[in-house]
């Protein structure tokens, strides 16, 4: 039987920093309640062997009702929803044991790509509707974040997991971060965490989402 539980997963830090807002929001939302829904929290290595059979091993133990991963996309300014998933990996820097595959499946003989099943419209403009900066991306990237987004597209084509949706959420950098780096965008954990927490509430209430314009130009 689904349990009311949603799977929200993030990242330890990477690339050289020391942390990783994805991380950093499973503490504060892990546990928490929304829409009568427990949020269980799940923390993955980045790494391109491991993290998308410890996501599907949670999901099966678990059965959520959603899963929403969260991943760190340095440079962006605002919540990023991600629409799409590609069967590609093409790494820029290796994993955290060093591994670093070019043009190669995430799943070999799987589908090219998969769509999100979540009302991501629906999740940007309750965010927008706050004051929460958000936005719909048609890009997850070529590493772990989108390896990671695929396999977990790919696991609930089972049967045993067709009642479940999910998605992934690009995090811009942390204020601490963004020091680093001159003029780069930053968002407080607190703004971040409201803003995950009521896309949630938005998933679990709505299962249809906007027929609004979200496409670009470019």
């Amino acid at each position: 039987m689904r349990r009311p539980v949603v799977l929200l997963t993030g990242f330890e830090p990477f690339g050289g920093e020391s942390v990783n807002p994805a991380q950093a929001l499973l503490t504060e939302l892990g546990g928490e309640r929304v829409a009568k829904h427990r949020i269980e929290p799940l923390c993955l290595p980045v790494n391109f062997q491991r993290a998308g059979s410890l996501l599907c091993d949670a999901i099966d133990a678990l059965q959520p009702s959603i899963v929403l991963c969260l991943g760190q996309a340095g440079g962006r300014s605002r919540l990023s929803f991600e629409r799409v998933a590609i069967n590609l990996i093409d790494a820029r820097i290796g994993d955290d044991v060093g591994d670093q595959p070019v043009d190669v499946p995430a799943i070999d003989d799987a589908p090219t790509a998969y769509f999100s099943n979540l009302p991501l419209k629906r999740m940007r403009s309750t965010c927008e509707a706050v004051g929460i900066p958000a936005e719909l991306s048609l890009s997850a990237g070529s590493y772990v974040c989108n390896a990671v987004f695929f396999h977990l597209m790919h696991h609930l084509r089972h049967p045993d997991h067709h009642a479940c949706r999910g998605g992934f959420v690009h995090l811009p950098w942390l204020p601490e971060q963004a020091l680093r780096y001159p003029h780069a965008a930053s968002m407080t954990i607190e703004l971040m965490a409201k803003g995950i927490g009521l896309a949630i509430e938005t998933a679990l209430l709505h299962k249809v989402d906007n027929a609004q314009p979200g496409g670009t130009e470019h």
